[in-house]
């Protein structure tokens, strides 16, 4: 299934839903499609006008696929231009993944502060791709695409402290506006920045997940390019901290996005 259809699903119903063995991350589904269907839920339940400023994600445990998952969502907090709210997507009884979310209005405000340039990177063209590869890469791999502009692939033994270079959807893509579903999946695509580091394959996963959205969006399509970079602030004893961010192709701030990841190596 596309990612769009998932979603679409999602939207129509959206409290119970399976996610198919190809959108597997190892034992569980791909977190960034898991976070983006509780999105969707939690979306349903605010007013159209308070767009989502900011995803707090806690992957609590594994979301199996092939077995459903029901969203659960919670208005905490409904003010005059802020709504509070937290999604448990649910599995076999158990918590797997807690969002709490915020969604707000617009309103008039002196500060105006533009954002830091994106960093200089080549052309999609010139970069090096990921290919998935059956059995080696994870299974949702056939559905996103990177191509690699800063930093080494992972298991590679390169020492940088920055990874990233370009993303989009793979496949037979929908053409269709891109909007926040999207961006939870296209962040969450890459592998953590510390697994260059590794000179040979070992697991690594997120903990928590933090990400904030740049309000409007911007007119983007599923088949755009956008450029992302992470940058590792900490790493040792097995956790690791990134910093990281999603531009447009050209070169306009979507998303700003902070993760703490384990890693067995």
């Amino acid at each position: 299934m596309r990612f769009s259809d998932l979603v679409d699903a999602a939207r129509s119903h959206p409290l119970e839903l399976s996610i198919p063995a190809e959108w597997a991350q190892g034992r569980a589904s791909f977190g960034g499609l898991v976070a983006a269907l509780q999105y969707e839920a939690m979306r349903a339940k605010v007013p159209a006008d308070r767009p989502v400023r900011s995803l707090a994600i806690t992957f609590v445990g594994p979301a199996e696929p092939d077995v459903p998952i029901r969203f659960e969502v919670d208005v905490l907090r409904e003010g005059k231009a802020v709504s509070q709210v937290l999604g448990r997507a649910m599995q076999n009884g158990q918590v797997v993944t807690l969002v709490q979310g915020s969604f707000g209005a617009s309103r008039p405000s002196e500060v105006d502060v533009a954002a830091e340039p994106a960093p200089e990177m080549k052309h999609w063209d010139e970069c090096q791709e990921l290919p998935y590869i059956k059995g080696v890469t994870p299974e949702f791999m056939r559905h996103l695409a990177m191509r690699w502009g800063v930093g080494g692939l992972p298991f590679t033994g390169n020492k940088s402290r920055e990874m990233g270079g370009w993303v989009r959807l793979r496949g037979d893509v929908k053409e269709e506006p891109l909007t926040e579903a999207h961006i939870l999946a296209l962040v969450d695509a890459w592998p953590p920045a510390l697994l260059p580091h590794l000179s040979k394959p070992a697991a690594g996963s997120t903990l928590t997940w933090t990400i904030e959205f740049v309000q409007p969006l911007l007119a983007l399509n599923t088949l755009d390019w956008c450029k992302y970079r992470a940058v590792i602030e900490h790493a040792r004893d097995g956790y690791g901290h990134a910093a990281a961010a999603l531009w447009s192709p050209e070169g306009q701030l979507i998303a700003v996005s902070r993760q703490t990841v384990t890693i067995f190596g």
